[in-house]
């Protein structure tokens, strides 16, 4: 709980930035969170603070978690994360990393960030074989059966992630698709546990993906790096193989991304 002197010194945000003060709140904290949590942390008034927070409700800066009480992002605060990190300083040098990356294993690599709905494509650098998958940089693709999507839900504490499941439709896009959800939740255990999650065709047929965690500094994921590639010429054991060199160009893009 915050002293007196603190709250003295939250007191004095100027009108015009208690919003934005609510927003870096909202942003900092990772997990959805209650007024009463948003009052404490930037010592504004609760009455002033469900005034603010209506009023970002409504301009899709931020919108309410499931249990009806409490806040995390937005439409239009994801869509302006994702142009952050898409800043072109930031993804000229990014995309030279995944250019290095594509060439030393030789198949496409992609940068994806959590969406409403799925996870969506920020960016890609194409391998050089002619046989390869396409998938476009702004595609949404699903949470549960890609490679991003493992990564990005196994990274949720254990209280949201079993709301997330409980709402998620497991569509069943391969015979390979894991859509019992006891059987994804051990899935995803899995992946918390060696920090890099496979797609062994249960997005699509034909199709294997690695994907590794890009974290901010508080080891938050931010985004997740993947390389994927036709089953005919690696399976997801060789892809495997690859992950030290996975790693090490995601470790590159935290890097550019809290410099």
């Amino acid at each position: 709980m915050p002293n007196d002197t603190q709250n003295s010194e939250k007191a004095q945000i100027a009108p015009n930035l208690r919003l934005l003060a609510i927003i870096e709140e909202v942003a900092r904290a990772g997990v959805p969170v209650t007024p009463g949590a948003l009052s404490d942390a930037v010592g504004i008034p609760v009455p002033t603070i469900h005034r603010l927070l209506s009023t970002a409700e409504d301009e899709g800066l931020l919108q309410r978690d499931v249990d009806g009480r409490s806040y995390g992002p937005g439409r239009r605060m994801r869509r302006m994360s994702g142009n952050i990190l898409s800043s072109q300083r930031i993804r000229t040098e990014r995309l030279l990393v995944m250019k290095a990356l594509a060439e030393k294993v030789g198949e496409t690599c992609n940068l994806a960030a959590p969406a409403r709905y799925g996870m969506v494509y920020l960016d890609r650098v194409e391998t050089h074989w002619p046989l390869r998958i396409q998938l476009a940089v702004g595609a949404l693709v699903p949470f549960h059966c890609t490679a991003s999507g493992k990564m990005y839900l196994s990274s949720l504490r254990s209280d949201k992630l079993n709301r997330v499941l409980k709402w998620l439709e497991l569509e069943r896009r391969t015979d390979k698709t894991i859509t019992d959800r006891e059987q994804l939740k051990e899935e995803l255990a899995n992946t918390r546990q060696r920090d890099y999650a496979t797609d062994d065709q249960e997005f699509m047929d034909g199709m294997t993906a690695l994907a590794v965690p890009i974290k901010d500094g508080e080891g938050r994921l931010l985004s997740t790096l993947s390389i994927h590639a036709p089953e005919q010429r690696q399976e997801v054991e060789s892809l495997v193989k690859q992950l030290s060199d996975l790693q090490r160009a995601a470790q590159r893009i935290e890097e550019l991304c809290v410099s």
